[in-house]
Formats: structure tokens, sequence, C-alpha cells
């Protein structure tokens, strides 16, 4: 009886559109039920992700939740790299000084004297030419010509050594002496026969010779001494050198 009802219903136009509502409801109930779900990445995309382990904090017996302290960095001095030490410079030892024994002779101060006093009759000059009653025209002159009369004696400037006695053709007898400092000085005009030889070593003030006439280039003058010096071979004004 109840196979009859069912195939009589099951014949029926409405047993069809109560079959077709049934397909829709479960359709539509199936939409949104996907739709609420994420789509789910394939599973290659699982294997590529690293895993990584989530720690989850501890819970003690009272219920309360242990919190793992947080570290904290270093500060970024901290972190830059330890300075190299510098290497400590060895001293350098200076040699030691070699001590001059060489003994030190004490030099008396040197005592300078005029070797005669008198009028000067030509001074020197070496910068502006005057002129010669001799030999009559106009010339330099290397020393200064001081009067005397004939055989005043003449006396040795500074103490030193007879470098030299001769008989010049301009300026008669002569006699230089050598003295410290490189200086030398010339006595000219003297008498034939001066008291001193080469060699020998004379003090300030000592008798070297006397005043004569043996000069043929300035014999025009009244007597006199030629006296004349220089200091390393250059001739220098004898009133400067007087004066020291």
């Amino acid at each position: 009886m109840a196979s009859k009802r069912w195939d009589a219903l099951r014949g029926s136009i409405g047993f069809y559109a109560t079959m077709a509502f049934c397909l829709l409801a479960i359709a539509v109930s199936g939409y949104f039920l996907l739709s609420d779900r994420e789509p789910r990445p394939p599973q290659e995309f699982y294997e590529d992700v690293p895993q990584t382990e989530t720690t989850m904090p501890e819970v003690s017996p009272t219920g309360a939740v242990d919190i793992p302290p947080v570290v904290e960095e270093p500060p970024a001095a901290e972190l830059l790299p330890e300075p190299e030490p510098i290497p400590e410079s060895k001293p350098v030892s200076a040699p030691t000084p070699i001590p001059d024994t060489t003994p030190v002779e004490a030099e008396p101060p040197r005592l300078v004297v005029s070797p005669l006093k008198g009028e000067v009759l030509a001074a020197f000059s070496v910068d502006d030419l005057i002129y010669s009653e001799t030999m009559e025209d106009w010339r330099t002159h290397d020393g200064v010509d001081i009067a005397a009369a004939i055989g005043t004696t003449v006396m040795a400037a500074s103490a030193g050594t007879v470098a030299a006695v001769f008989n010049d053709s301009m300026m008669g007898t002569t006699v230089v002496l050598e003295h410290s400092g490189g200086y030398q000085t010339t006595y000219a005009n003297l008498q034939p026969v001066p008291t001193v030889k080469a060699g020998d070593s004379v003090s300030a003030g000592q008798i070297i010779g006397a005043v004569g006439t043996t000069a043929p280039a300035e014999h025009a003058q009244q007597p006199h001494l030629h006296f004349a010096v220089t200091k390393d071979g250059a001739v220098v004004n004898p009133d400067e050198f007087l004066k020291n």
C-alpha cells in the first residue's frame, strides 16, 4: 500500500519539484559554508616555508604565566672591535760623547802700542787716490806715514814673531812681524840695519829698528816711518788695529 503511494508520488510533478528544491538548498548551504573558509595553499607552499617552534609560556601551579625575561642588546659601542695595542717603542740610546782632553792654554790679552809718536804725513787710503810728491802722480796708500827724526826708535806694535827682514826697492829697509789672529804689521823706511832678524820673537813695545831715509818711493817727504797692517792677507786701516 505504501509502495503504491510512493510510486504514485514519484510519478507526479510535485515529486520532482520537491527534489529540485532540496538539491538547491544543499547547493546554497555548501556555497556559503565553503566561502567562509580561507583558501588553503597547495602542499608545495608548506614544504618551502621553514617551520618554527613556538614556545608557549609555562604556567605555574598557581595559574600565573611565567614570562621569559627580556634580554637587552649591548650598546653599539660594545659591538665595536677592540683597538689593537700600540707596540711600545724602544728607547734609542744616544752615543756616549767622547770628552776632549786636549789641554787649553790661556792666551794672554793682546797688547797693542803705537810704533812711535808723531805727525801723520800721509793717511791710509785704498779707496781714494792721493797725490805722491815723490812719484808725482795719484795713487793709493796702503799704510800710514808717521813723521819722526832720523834715528827715532821704532817699536813692535804687538807681540809676535819676525816673519821677514829685507830691503824693498820702493820702501827701503823693511821688517814684517806676524801676530795672532791672522794679523801682520810692516815697518818700512828704516835705517839699513834693524835690531831684529827673521825668526825672532818680540813683545809689544820692543825696539825693532830706527827711522831712516831708505825708501826711494817716499824720499821727497821728511823722515818718517811707513807703517802698514794686513789681516789674512787683506790690508786694513792701521788706526783700527792700534785702537784694538
